[in-house]
C-alpha cells in the first residue's frame, strides 16, 4: 500500500471491532487521493478521493478512516440494510453517536449520497445487540409496520425484563432466537422470562434465523396481526 492510501468502508468498520463487517475473502476497500499509482489489486476495491487529516488514524497499527467517515462511505457503498447493521454496531460501541450522524447527515445535505445517508441515518438503533436484530428492526419498519423500541425495559415482580423489540403501548414484543439461544440452560431461562412477560398481558412472537431467511413476509403477517388485535391502525 502506498502511504497515502486508507482503510475505509467496511474494511475499516472491521478494523474498529465490528467484526460482521467484513469476512476474510471480502476484497478490502482501500481510498487514496485521485492520480495515485496503485497496481491493480485483484483483493482490494479503490475509492479515489481525498481525506481530511480530522477523517482518518492509526487502528491496530494500520491506516483507517475514524467511524464517523466510515459511516458515511458505508451508505454510500453498500445496500440500506447491510450498511445499518455496521453502523448499529458502531453506535453500540459509542465509536459514533446519533447526534454526530445527524450533524454529518445535514452539513453534506445536497451533496451527492446525502440522501441516502440521512435514509440510513434515520433507520440506526445502537442498543441493537446483534445484526440479526438489526435486519429484523429494518426489515420490519420498511414492511410498514411502527418504529419499535428495542430492550425496552418491563418490570414484573421485581425484575426488569429487556424483550428484543417491544411496542409498548400495544405490548406486543418480539424475541430473535439466535444460534446461541439453542443451548438448553439458555433457552429455559429464555422461556421462563418470557412466560412472565406473557402472564403481564403481553403478546410475545418468537421470530428464528431460518424464519429469517425463509418466511419473513410470515413474520410481518404475524407482527401486523398482534399489533392490529391491540388497536394499532396502520
Amino acid at each position: 500500500m502506498p502511504p497515502t492510501a486508507y482503510f475505509a468502508g467496511p474494511s475499516a468498520a472491521f478494523l474498529h471491532g465490528v467484526e460482521h463487517a467484513a469476512a476474510f475473502g471480502d476484497p478490502a476497500h482501500l481510498v487514496v487521493p485521485a492520480g495515485t499509482r496503485l497496481n491493480q489489486r485483484k483483493h482490494a476495491t479503490v475509492h479515489r478521493m481525498v481525506l481530511g487529516e480530522d477523517e482518518v488514524e492509526i487502528r491496530r497499527g494500520l491506516p483507517v478512516t475514524r467511524p464517523l467517515r466510515t459511516c458515511w462511505d458505508l451508505v454510500l457503498w453498500l445496500d440500506l440494510v447491510p450498511a445499518v447493521t455496521i453502523i448499529d454496531a458502531l453506535l453500540h460501541a459509542k465509536l459514533v453517536s446519533v447526534d454526530e450522524l445527524g450533524e454529518l447527515a445535514r452539513d453534506r445535505f445536497g451533496r451527492h449520497g446525502a440522501a441516502r445517508a440521512a435514509r440510513a441515518f434515520g433507520l440506526v438503533d445502537g442498543r441493537a445487540e446483534s445484526p440479526q436484530e438489526s435486519r429484523l428492526r429494518v426489515g420490519l419498519i420498511r414492511a410498514g409496520l411502527p418504529r419499535p423500541e428495542l430492550q425496552h425495559p418491563v418490570a414484573i415482580g421485581g425484575r426488569v425484563l429487556h424483550p428484543d423489540l417491544a411496542w409498548p403501548e400495544f405490548k406486543v414484543a418480539i424475541e430473535y432466537d439466535g444460534e446461541w439461544h439453542d443451548a438448553p440452560d439458555q433457552f429455559h431461562l429464555d422461556r421462563r422470562r418470557l412466560n412472565l412477560l406473557v402472564n403481564e398481558g403481553w403478546i410475545v412472537l418468537h421470530v428464528t434465523s431460518r424464519r429469517m431467511r425463509n418466511d419473513f413476509a410470515g413474520v410481518v403477517r404475524e407482527a401486523k396481526t398482534a399489533l392490529r388485535s391491540r388497536g394499532w391502525h396502520p
